[in-house]
C-alpha cells in the first residue's frame, strides 16, 4: 500500500481504501506492477481508477507467456496510453531491441526513432524517454549536471527490467507476422531464434518454432526494425534473409571478434546501424565493406568497437550523415586510410566521439569532411592537441570539447569557423587561453568554459563578442573575469551537484 501511494503520488490525498485494494490485488502483490501502474494512475480522479479497474479484469495474457499474472498487471498500464500516445507505446516496445538489464545509451535511441518516427529533433526522442520513465515503463539515468549538458544526451541511459521487456515482446507479437514493425532476434549456438518464437531462414521465409520442430511459412516480411543479439557464432540460415523494409538495424554482441551479417547487403532502405558490443574491451568488427551498397544509409552508431578493422579497408558511404563511436578504439584509425576520408564520407555532417580513450590527436584529415556541423568529442582524456587546420571545418555550427582534460590549448585556425554557434569546453582544465581572434567568430552565441581552472585570462578581443553572445557558462571563481568583458546578465555559473547516479557512469 505504501508503494501504490508513493507511485501514484497520493500523498494526503485518499481516494477510496477499497479502490486502492482492489488495485492491489490486481498487481498480485508484485512491486514491479505496483509501481509501474501506481505512476500510470498518477495524476487521475476517482473515476479514471474505476474505469482502468474495470477495464484490467477485461483482460487476458495467454496462459502459455512466462508470468502471466505479472504481464497481465502490466499490460494495462499500455492498454491506458490513447491515441495520441500511439507513438509512445511503439518507442516502449523499441526498447526491447537490447538486452534486458544493460545500460543503454539514450544516444542510441535518439538515431533509432529519427529514422522511424521522423523525430528530427534529439530532444524529442529525450522528452518520449521522460515519459517513458514517469509511467515506469523504463529507467532514465542521467549522470551529469543536465544544465551542463546543454542539449546533448551523451550522459542519459536508460535500463529496461527484463519482465518489461517480456512485456514489450509479448505486445510486438500481437499483429500478424506479416504487419509486424520489428524483428527481434535472439541467436545462439548456431541456432538463430528469437524471443518471440521465430526464426529467419534461407530465403526470407518465416519459421515458426513449434514442440521442436520448424513449421515453414511463405509470408514476407516487412519489419522496419531488425535487432539480433549474437553470441557471435554464424549460422548458414543467416546467408540469404531478404526483408526488403528494415530501416533499422540493431546489432548486439558479446564476444571478442564479430561480423556484419552478409545479408545485409540486400537491406536497400536501411536507414540506421546500431552495433553494441557488451564485453568489457572493444571487439573488431569484419565484413564492414557489406555497407558499401546501401545508398540510404544516413547514420552509424558503434560502441566498443575497434575501429582500425574498419578504416584499414575504408568504403564509401555516400549518404552517410551521422557516425557516432563510443567508447570505441580510435588510435590513428583515420591516419593512412585505403582512401581519403572526405571520398568515403563526402556528406558527413555530425560525429560524435565519446570515452575514445585511446584517441590523442584528432587527426587533420578529418578536417577534410567540410560540410560537418557538429563536432563533439567527449571524455577523451587523452586528447592533447586539436590539428591546425580545423579552420578548413567551414560550416562547423557546433564544437564540444568537454571533458577533455589533456587538451592545452585552441589552434588559431579556428577564428575561421564563422558559423560556430556554440562552443563547449566544459571541464578542459588544462587550456590557458583563447585564441585572439575569437572575435572573427560572428555566428558565437554560446561558450562553455565551467572547470576551465587554468584560464586566468581573457584577450580583449572578448569584448567584440559581448553584443553577440547569449549566453557564457562559467565558473565563481571566474565570473569576474566575464564581467570585465560580457554583459553580467549573460553570465551564468556552472553549478555541478554532486550526482548520486555516479554507480551509472562508463567505465574509465
Amino acid at each position: 500500500m505504501t508503494l501504490l501511494r508513493h507511485s501514484a503520488s497520493l500523498g494526503d490525498i485518499s481516494p477510496d481504501q477499497d479502490l486502492l485494494e482492489e488495485v492491489l490485488e490486481h498487481c498480485k502483490g508484485l512491486p514491479l506492477a505496483i509501481s509501474v501502474i501506481g505512476k500510470s494512475l498518477r495524476g487521475k480522479d476517482t473515476e479514471f481508477w474505476r474505469s482502468r479497474l474495470a477495464d484490467w479484469f477485461k483482460g487476458s495474457i495467454p496462459d502459455s507467456e512466462s508470468d502471466a499474472e505479472l504481464l497481465l498487471s502490466l499490460q494495462s498500464s499500455i492498454d491506458a496510453l490513447g491515441d495520441n500516445e500511439a507513438i509512445i507505446r511503439e518507442c516502449f516496445m523499441d526498447l526491447a531491441s537490447f538486452p534486458e538489464g544493460q545500460r543503454i545509451s539514450a544516444a542510441a535511441f535518439i538515431d533509432m526513432w529519427a529514422e522511424l518516427y521522423n523525430l528530427d529533433e534529439d530532444s524529442l526522442s529525450i522528452t518520449i524517454l521522460h515519459k517513458l520513465a514517469s509511467r515506469g515503463l523504463a529507467n532514465l539515468v542521467i549522470t551529469r549536471n543536465i544544465e551542463i549538458l546543454d542539449d546533448y544526451y551523451i550522459e542519459h541511459f536508460v535500463r529496461q527490467h527484463d519482465r518489461l521487456k517480456d512485456l514489450a515482446i509479448y505486445n510486438a507479437k500481437l499483429d500478424p507476422i506479416e504487419y509486424r514493425k520489428r524483428l527481434i532476434v535472439v541467436s545462439g549456438d548456431n541456432q538463430p531464434i528469437n524471443a518471440s518464437g521465430l526464426s529467419i531462414s534461407s530465403g526470407g521465409l518465416i519459421s515458426l518454432f513449434r514442440k521442436g520442430k520448424y513449421v515453414q511459412k511463405s509470408q514476407p516480411i516487412n519489419a522496419r526494425l531488425l535487432s539480433i543479439s549474437s553470441d557471435g557464432k554464424s549460422s548458414k540460415q543467416w546467408t540469404s534473409v531478404h526483408l526488403p523494409q528494415v530501416e533499422v538495424l540493431v546489432l548486439n554482441f558479446t564476444t571478442e571478434n564479430n561480423a556484419v551479417p552478409e545479408f545485409v547487403q540486400k537491406f536497400d532502405k536501411l536507414k540506421a546501424l546500431i552495433v553494441t558490443n557488451y564485453g568489457s574491451l572493444p571487439t573488431e568488427l569484419s565484413n564492414y565493406h557489406l555497407l558499401k551498397s546501401l545508398s540510404n544509409l544516413k547514420r552509424i552508431r558503434l560502441e566498443r568497437i575497434s575501429i582500425h578493422s574498419i578504416t584499414k579497408n575504408f568504403v564509401p558511404l555516400k549518404s552517410l550523415k551521422k557516425i557516432s563511436l563510443y567508447m570505441c578504439n580510435i588510435g590513428q584509425a583515420f591516419c593512412n586510410c585505403s582512401i581519403k576520408i572526405s571520398d568515403a564520407w563526402p556528406g558527413l555532417k555530425e560525429m560524435n566521439i565519446d570515452y575514445c580513450h585511446d584517441l590523442r590527436e584528432l587527426p587533420a584529415e578529418l578536417c577534410d569532411l567540410v560540410h560537418m556541423e557538429i563536432l563533439s568529442i567527449t571524455n577523451c582524456h587523452k586528447l592533447s592537441a586539436l590539428p591546425e587546420e580545423i579552420g578548413k571545418l567551414e560550416n562547423l555550427e557546433v564544437l564540444r570539447l568537454r571533458s577533455c582534460t589533456d587538451l592545452e590549448r585552441l589552434p588559431v585556425s579556428i577564428e575561421r569557423l564563422t558559423k560556430l554557434y556554440r562552443l563547449d569546453m566544459y571541464n578542459c582544465f588544462t587550456i590557458k587561453e583563447l585564441p585572439e581572434g575569437i572575435d572573427k567568430m560572428s555566428s558565437l552565441r554560446r561558450i562553455n568554459v565551467g572547470q576551465c581552472l587554468r584560464l586566468d585570462e581573457l584577450p580583449v578581443s572578448v569584448s567584440v563578442l559581448d553584443v553577440q553572445l547569449e549566453k557564457v557558462i562559467c565558473d565563481e571563481e571566474k565570473k569576474d573575469l566575464w564581467e570585465l568583458f560580457i554583459a553580467r546578465d549573460k553570465i551564468k555559473v556552472a553549478k555541478e551537484q554532486p550526482n548520486l547516479n555516479w554507480l551509472e557512469m562508463p567505465p574509465l
